[in-house]
């Protein structure tokens, strides 16, 4: 069952995570978003659902201009070459659909398919930005908040230096 807006809040504060959210108009990009981000401090996220060819699914959560070299993603993770996933999958997996993947969406993982990788970037900034499972709003935590919520939800992140791993030849 794919968890609401409401829901997520919720479990937010149900884990005494405390959280501001500012409704906005639907952004599909992070190109579109440049002016909400503006307005909002903290660090400003792209996620990016992909799936490798053995099935496993991964979720990249990075700071909007941090460079995500998917082709090379795979070797710090041991696993095989990784793809974007299918919308499909997408609804299936993590219960959102393109435009919305957030981080937020680990919640609706229950069977914990899903490897959760965060940009070291994203986590040298506080607050940090996601959708709250849907595009039209953004909902701010704080980067320690966010790894928690994480765990809570079974996803222990692992960490990537993706400015490192783009610069890697």
């Amino acid at each position: 069952m794919t968890a609401t807006r409401n829901e997520l809040f919720a479990y937010l504060d149900e884990l005494g995570i405390a959280h501001s959210t500012q409704d906005h108009a639907p952004v599909f990009t992070v190109e579109e978003g440049q002016d909400i981000k503006a307005s909002l401090p903290g660090g400003h996220t792209k996620n990016l659902f992909l799936k490798d060819k053995a099935g496993r699914f991964v979720l990249v959560s990075a700071l909007g201009d941090t460079p995500v070299r998917i082709n090379r993603l795979h070797k710090p993770m041991g696993c095989k070459r990784l793809s974007f996933a299918r919308e499909g999958d997408l609804l299936d997996v993590l219960g959102v659909r393109p435009g919305s993947v957030t981080a937020f969406a680990l919640m609706n993982d229950v069977a914990g398919r899903v490897t959760f990788v965060v940009d070291a970037a994203l986590l040298a900034t506080d607050p940090v930005n996601f959708h709250p499972l849907k595009n039209d709003a953004t909902t701010a935590i704080s980067r320690d908040d966010l790894l928690a919520f994480a765990k809570a939800t079974g996803h222990d992140p692992l960490i990537v230096d993706f400015a490192a791993l783009a610069a890697d030849d």
